[in-house]
């Protein structure tokens, strides 16, 4: 995910990047779910989620593509070339 936000970066993705954002969190949170069938809500967001609804542990946090921020129309000055010749 990491990668393809850097890649997607330099466009109008901010929408993509919420609904990247929001369908990792449902993922993993079922994923969770699944695993401990009998652990409440309070329980899972104390143990996995750091006390708060984004999935953290004292070792990692899961990467969170709605945090990305995109850059629209990046200046790139002098690095286009001109397509006719200067003349002095």
């Amino acid at each position: 995910m990491r990668g393809w936000c850097a890649y997607f970066r330099p466009g109008v993705s901010n929408v993509a990047f919420c609904y990247l954002s929001h369908y990792t969190w449902m993922r993993v949170t079922r994923w969770i779910r699944r695993k401990h069938p009998g652990i409440t809500w309070k329980e899972l967001r104390r143990r996995y989620y750091g006390g708060g609804w984004w999935p953290a542990t004292e070792e990692a946090e899961l990467f969170n593509p709605a945090k990305v921020s995109t850059t629209r129309y990046r200046y790139r000055g002098t690095l286009i070339p001109a397509p006719w010749p200067t003349t002095a």
